[in-house]
């Protein structure tokens, strides 16, 4: 109890003054009912100027009930009006609760102890999570490219010991499309009920199985269905991959460049492979490679990912999930009401079908129309090559000149490229135009992924992402089949004008791209 001289509070204004018999009766029965001495015993002082106020906790002129502690904290007192016995509530002492300033009592809020050496090694272990998270991710692009750079270099070996033209042979790029499509859609209704870790271990099991079947050198038929199931499963983990790193609030476009920087490599490096295995007798022996490959694939995935779902992943990365990120409505009906997405969607069945009949075909028009040898099978790392400096080193002029805007640079100076291989017979500069063309397409992908994390809701960003992709791997068996079919018609030269066509075509659909961010989360 503290005791302030009413010098300092001025005048008396407590309790007020009562008037009439009724009164003077409700103050008796007010101060007999309290069982400690009130202030009201003393009232009124005699001398104002010297008179010492008490400071009481709870007012003395409260009955006996609101007087009780449990009145003023609201904590549950012995019986409630039924009599039923209430579960005791025990309240914190008043030393962890109190703390004294300048001889004051005052509440203090329930903050932890902060340990900096704490935080500072959660902070190193979500980062150690994230940079293994992402090198897990990136190897499992990397078998991707791997598997996508190595079809070009095989095909006339497949011509070849199938006795098949190009009709027929391009139905290689149809199943693979296939697959991704029929994965694209599964994507959408697994994403929410399976979750990030099953989902990628799924695409791995399924894209091992395909080099299994493919290893022995099966017939063409199974060749074709076996393509199918790898499409499947690179799907399911390009959609995954995309999305995750399409979530993350920390340096994730630098984070896209590099993930498709690394399929870019996986293209790159795989034809050398292929083209030595293409000259050999056991040229089928190259998918042996593959499924070692595909089986450290998906030891990584079980063993980084654990499979969980993306939420925990991103939280074990240090990141707190949005709670955006997840939805139970209607996906497909969402998805198809974004303008934005059949827009990226078309651009991306575009831009994936010139890239990899760019990669597949250059091989067999180098060969049949410029008189190129065995070797002509290296031009296709060159094109892939391209494609990874583009992704990693064109990243600064991407920034630039804005990521929008430069897909219409990088989309002219193909055409122009692809011009001087419709018209120049040269085997050299067609080599190096190739290589220059893969340079300035590698960037547009990720600037893709890009753009729909910034116009896409959060919560659809991964089903969004497998779409878009599903629907682009339709362009990878759609243009490489149009090339065979109309390869058999007017020979292989018919490629290039059809390359000129698409990328018109790509460029202007990107005119109607947005670029303003206009994501509701």
């Amino acid at each position: 109890m503290t005791s302030i001289p009413s010098s300092v509070l001025g005048p008396l204004v407590y309790p007020p003054q009562t008037h009439g018999p009724k009164s003077n009766k409700t103050h008796e029965t007010l101060r007999d009912s309290s069982p400690e001495k009130s202030a009201l015993d003393s009232w009124p002082p005699v001398d104002s100027k010297n008179v010492i106020y008490e400071m009481n906790t709870v007012p003395t002129h409260h009955s006996g009930r609101t007087r009780r502690p449990s009145a003023i904290t609201r904590t549950s007192s012995a019986t409630n009006v039924g009599g039923e016995e209430n579960p005791k509530v025990s309240t914190p002492p008043d030393t962890n609760s109190l703390a004294r300033v300048s001889g004051t009592s005052l509440p203090v809020l329930p903050f932890g102890s902060a340990n900096p050496s704490v935080s500072k090694l959660a902070e190193k272990q979500c980062r150690r999570n994230s940079i293994i998270q992402f090198i897990a991710l990136c190897w499992c692009i990397y078998v991707e490219g791997w598997n996508d750079g190595s079809t070009g270099p095989l095909l006339p070996v497949f011509q070849r010991d199938y006795h098949i033209g190009f009709s027929i042979v391009s139905l290689y790029f149809v199943s693979n499309c296939a697959g991704f499509m029929i994965a694209a859609a599964v994507n959408v209704w697994l994403n929410d009920r399976v979750g990030l870790g099953k989902i990628m271990v799924l695409g791995a099991v399924c894209q091992l199985a395909a080099y299994i079947m493919q290893a022995p050198g099966p017939p063409f038929a199974v060749m074709v269905i076996a393509n199918a199931f790898a499409g499947f499963g690179m799907s399911l983990q390009n959609a995954q991959a995309n999305g995750y790193i399409g979530s993350l609030k920390k340096n994730m476009r630098t984070k896209i460049g590099i993930f498709h920087a690394t399929y870019g490599l996986g293209a790159f490096t795989s034809p050398f492979a292929a083209t030595y295995f293409s000259g050999t007798k056991h040229w089928s022996f190259h998918y042996l490679i593959s499924a070692i490959m595909a089986v450290s694939n998906t030891l990584a995935l079980i063993l980084v990912f654990r499979l969980k779902p993306m939420d925990q992943l991103l939280a074990e990365a240090g990141q707190d999930p949005d709670e955006a990120n997840t939805s139970k409505d209607n996906n497909f009906r969402q998805i198809f009401g974004l303008k934005a997405v059949h827009l990226l969607a078309a651009f991306s069945l575009i831009y994936i079908g010139i890239e990899v009949t760019l990669g597949g075909w250059i091989v067999t028009f180098v060969i049949h129309e410029r008189g190129g040898g065995h070797s002509a099978g290296y031009i296709s790392s060159g094109f892939f090559g391209g494609l990874t400096l583009g992704r990693i080193g064109l990243m600064w002029f991407n920034k630039l000149v804005g990521e929008h805007r430069v897909i219409f640079i990088y989309s002219l100076i193909t055409i122009g490229l692809e011009i001087t291989i419709w018209f120049v017979p040269s085997i050299i500069e067609n080599a190096v135009a190739v290589s220059f063309i893969g340079l300035v397409l590698g960037p547009m992908y990720p600037i893709l992924v890009s753009q729909a994390s910034r116009v896409l809701p959060r919560r659809l960003l991964t089903v969004c992402l497998g779409w878009i992709t599903g629907i682009g791997i339709a362009g990878s068996a759609a243009l490489p089949f149009l090339t065979g079919l109309l390869s058999s018609r007017f020979g292989i030269r018919a490629l290039q004008p059809l390359l000129v066509t698409m990328m018109c075509a790509m460029l202007i659909i990107w005119a109607f791209v947005p670029k303003s961010i206009r994501r509701v989360d």
